[in-house]
């Protein structure tokens, strides 16, 4: 088995066409062992307190178990079968066992602290600052008792968040409604088509099947004239995997999973010294407290309410004079509202816009783009996928390997929502073999596909989300650092990390890049100018509302972390958020909490701030582009490439400050932020 298992294979990229469950845990068996062999070797008396020599022989075992463990997790968020799901869980405990116990190992943590700063170049002494606080924050200086019960702490952790996942994504595989295709009236074409296939396909001929994924949901919620369809579906949505969800689904509840993450989390705090979880989230990031978080929060939120308020009393007004509505509005009622007021007001729907961003098209601009501003080149590649719908890409400059990719851009069953940036492998100059190891990362949507023998067609949200998650890649891939442990996203700071994506999202507003990048499906015409000029005066259409909306969530994200006392009940304390930021209400039933990711099973635990944060460093550098474009508003190579140089090419090897500094020659402001979305 050893010797054909395709997870022991690291020396290539990962064959994801071969890797079956049943590999898992004897590739894990062997992995596990060699680490563990490694880890004791670097630890001996005798073994020379050299970060080189460590490297050669620990980072290059952790680093065939990293790679190795992280093709089995994303399989199992890309492509989850219960088989697959099985052998993950199975292997979880033993891999974050090893994690921690590297994390907290006292003998390699004196080995760390014994090697001479001098002896290293900047890229080591900045990764190697790194580990010294990272051994701190892993436990590495508790004894006895609380040692293992940090230990045990950890193994828990990851198996409560990963059950968390599972229920997120079974709640919302799980459900299926089937309406007549009458019932959809006002929902665009090529979704009811969507609909009617996957009903076809479900032996449902006749009927169309709306489910809880992005391409179906938000359609119906945004276009479909049906009120009580859109609270079904509302309804469906916001008590997935909550006690409110309904009849057989509670089965999914996370209740219970997130209040146990929440005490582990806090007890974890004290074990390793401070009153809160809040407090260990921002020790390795910008932001120095949680009480500066949360000022900036509410400094944020006392700015952009008074533009919230406007949103909401012109979507009444609207709703009283056009509609009829005198009412309170339904939350169910809020999108489609807004949908029909921007209609009306800009004269252009999502549904107009999106027949001009064809898949293929957006790609190509987007690639454009980045060749031209970064001075590389992309080329399709090869590799071994999970999917059919998967692609490969190589990034070159001068003919040089720089990075390569895959892209997953349809939702399916099996793969959970959202889109990410993860990486494969990070640029290193390996100490075994002296060779350069070349960054790969898979970026990762959930868009709907084509239908009818057509390119997929992307709503402008979606091209904002695809060059978000290219923004991320290229911090990962276009690294120059040397040294892996500060190479491309790794050691920068998580509220900078967002910088880089948040910055590509600007140039989804620039009329010289949207022409290069549009394309109707039907005609082939590129999208005009006139409809360009409607979609920018309504960029920043409720984006009060949608301000508060990410100061909420991020608000009860680090209040639940540094205030909330884990035995109590939650809700209070969201209920509480929402009276203080939010000028809109949602029904009692709305369980957002439950099926928040980003804090209970994606690694943003009192650091969902981070968007709004990095937002303010990412507006800030894109203005240098805006003020050095030509009269064509083309932007600058010279400024593309400081940017690069400063931003891209440093990644972790630098505080994000200094970084921000070297681009911009000056600390962040605020201004820039305000001025993008309209509140200046």
């Amino acid at each position: 088995m050893t010797a054909s298992n395709p997870l022991l294979d690291t020396a290539g990229l990962p064959q994801f066409d071969r890797i079956a469950p049943e590999h898992v845990a004897p590739a894990m068996d062997v992995l596990l062992a060699e680490a563990d062999a490694a880890l004791t070797r670097v630890t001996a008396a005798d073994f020379p307190a050299d970060w080189r020599e460590i490297a050669k022989v620990l980072d290059v075992a952790t680093e065939r178990l990293g790679r190795s463990w992280g093709a089995v997790s994303h399989l199992n968020s890309v492509a989850d079968t219960p088989e697959l799901r099985a052998a993950y869980n199975a292997a979880l405990p033993r891999v974050t066992e090893f994690w921690t116990h590297l994390g907290s190992n006292e003998q390699l943590y004196a080995k760390y602290k014994a090697i001479d700063p001098a002896s290293l170049n900047a890229e080591q002494r900045q990764a190697h600052s790194n580990a010294l606080r990272n051994f701190v924050l892993g436990g590495a200086e508790l004894q006895g008792a609380a040692k293992e019960r940090y230990a045990a702490i950890q193994e828990r952790q990851a198996e409560v968040s990963q059950k968390f996942s599972e229920n997120t994504l079974d709640a919302t595989d799980s459900f299926a409604l089937y309406v007549a295709p009458a019932e959809l009236a006002g929902v665009p074409q090529d979704v009811v088509d969507a609909a009617c296939a996957a009903a076809d396909k479900d032996g449902k001929a006749g009927q169309a099947k709306l489910t809880l994924k992005m391409p179906s949901y938000l359609p119906v919620m945004q276009f479909a004239d049906s009120s009580a369809l859109r609270e079904r579906l509302y309804k469906a949505y916001t008590t997935r995997a909550s006690d409110q969800a309904e009849g057989e689904a509670q089965k999914y509840d996370n209740t219970a999973l997130m209040s146990e993450i929440l005490a582990l989390r806090h007890e974890e705090a004290k074990l390793l010294g401070y009153d809160n979880f809040a407090q260990v989230s921002v020790v390795p990031k910008m932001a120095e407290s949680p009480e500066k978080v949360i000022a900036f929060l509410r400094d944020l939120a006392a700015k952009a309410k008074p533009f919230a308020e406007k949103d909401l009393a012109d979507l009444r007004e609207f709703a009283r004079k056009e509609l009829g509505l005198s009412g309170p509005l339904n939350a169910w009622d809020i999108p489609y509202l807004s949908e029909k007021l921007k209609e009306a007001r800009y004269s252009f729907s999502e549904q107009e816009v999106k027949q001009y961003f064809t898949a293929p098209k957006v790609l190509a601009g987007l690639f454009k783009i980045i060749e031209t501003l970064f001075e590389v080149n992309i080329r399709k590649d090869e590799a071994p996928v999970w999917h059919p719908a998967v692609e490969f890409y190589r990034i070159e400059r001068n003919g040089q390997l720089v990075g390569q990719f895959y892209l997953d851009p349809p939702a399916r069953a099996g793969k959970r929502g959202g889109a990410w940036m993860d990486d494969v492998v990070g640029r290193w100059l390996r100490p075994d073999t002296g060779q350069l190891q070349t960054p790969v990362a898979h970026l990762v949507c959930n868009f709907a596909e084509g239908v009818n023998g057509k390119p997929p067609l992307l709503t402008h949200d979606d091209v904002i989300t695809l060059f978000h998650e290219f923004g991320h890649g290229l911090h990962h891939m276009l690294t120059q650092v040397n040294e892996r442990d500060v190479s491309g996203i790794s050691g920068v700071e998580w509220d900078a990390v967002e910088l880089p994506s948040q910055f590509m999202e600007n140039f989804c507003w620039e009329w010289s890049v949207l022409q290069h990048m549009t394309q109707h499906v039907d005609s082939g015409e590129p999208l005009p100018r006139a409809l360009f000029d409607k979609m920018l005066a309504a960029k920043n259409f409720q984006s009060g509302l949608q301000t508060l909306r990410q100061i909420e969530f991020a608000l009860f994200d680090m209040r639940l972390h540094a205030e909330h006392d884990p035995t109590l009940d939650f809700m209070p304390l969201l209920h509480e958020v929402r009276a203080e930021v939010a000028v809109l209400q949602p029904p009692s039933f709305n369980r957002m909490a439950h099926t928040f990711s980003h804090i209970f099973s994606g690694g943003y635990a009192a650091g969902y701030y981070s968007y709004k944060w990095a937002e303010v460093l990412s507006a800030d550098a894109y203005a240098a582009f805006e003020e050095t474009a030509d009269a064509h508003g083309q932007p600058s190579i010279e400024t593309g490439r400081r940017y690069r140089q400063a931003i891209l090419e440093a990644g972790g090897s630098r505080p994000a400050l200094e970084s921000f500094k070297a681009f911009r020659g000056r600390e962040p402001n605020l201004d820039a932020l305000l001025r993008h979305q309209g509140m200046a």
